[in-house]
């Protein structure tokens, strides 16, 4: 939803600027007093349909952050820089469900926000064979997925990649791939693949070992 108001947000004004056109010739064609609709317009154009394109992602994108520090995924609060992993895939019907919900129940979702402004994480992934997996990281400045971590981007095999914040300069082993993050805030949202209901503890097993470290834990 939030991408998708990005991505068509002159379109999405357009629109709003031709149902106005046509309400306005409606009261003329009547003759009706057009100054109230005019001040409105004037006011829905110049202050409500910018405000709502800018903050309507930052906003859904920050009730993540409310409901992943305060609620967690069904098992508690989820702590800064912690990842935590759903115990069941996710459905409609299931308690964590009002979350991560997607109508889909073949996925174990992994959650957590990142706080760079101490240092970096660093984000390590199991091998994961031939099981399809992402996880991904969402500024929430503007809702945009900056990066990806996967079977389509990075491939199955183990890895650790370490997430940085703006202007962070520093060494990182040789063995450990940097994702710079435009912000200091991350949300970032893991997806493995369940194949039926006897995939689920080897699923489980796997989407646990998807987790975070501060980098000075990491650097001899």
């Amino acid at each position: 939803m939030n991408r998708l108001i990005l991505k068509y947000a002159y379109p999405l004004t357009a629109v709003i600027l031709v149902v106005f056109a046509w309400v306005v010739y409606q009261r003329i064609s009547r003759g009706s007093d057009m100054t109230p609709l005019v001040v409105a317009a004037i006011i829905v154009w110049v202050i409500g349909v910018p405000t709502f394109i800018y903050l309507w992602p930052r906003l859904t994108v920050n009730g993540f952050k409310r409901a992943i520090l305060r609620h967690g995924l069904g098992g508690g609060p989820i702590p800064v820089n912690t990842l935590y992993t759903a115990p069941s895939t996710s459905s409609p019907s299931s308690p964590q469900g009002s979350l991560l919900a997607t109508g889909t129940d073949d996925l174990l979702y992994v959650a957590g926000w990142l706080d760079l402004r101490r240092g970096p994480q660093v984000l390590h992934v199991p091998e994961m064979g031939d099981r399809y997996y992402s996880v991904q990281f969402t500024d929430p400045s503007d809702s945009a997925n900056f990066a990806y971590v996967g079977t389509r981007t990075t491939g199955t095999k183990a890895g650790d990649y370490v997430l940085s914040g703006p202007g962070w300069k520093g060494e990182i082993p040789a063995d450990m791939t940097v994702i710079p993050s435009p912000s200091d805030s991350v949300l970032v949202i893991g997806r493995v693949f369940v194949e039926n209901e006897n995939d689920l503890p080897a699923a489980s097993g796997l989407a646990q070992q998807i987790q975070l470290t501060a980098l000075v834990n990491r650097v001899p």
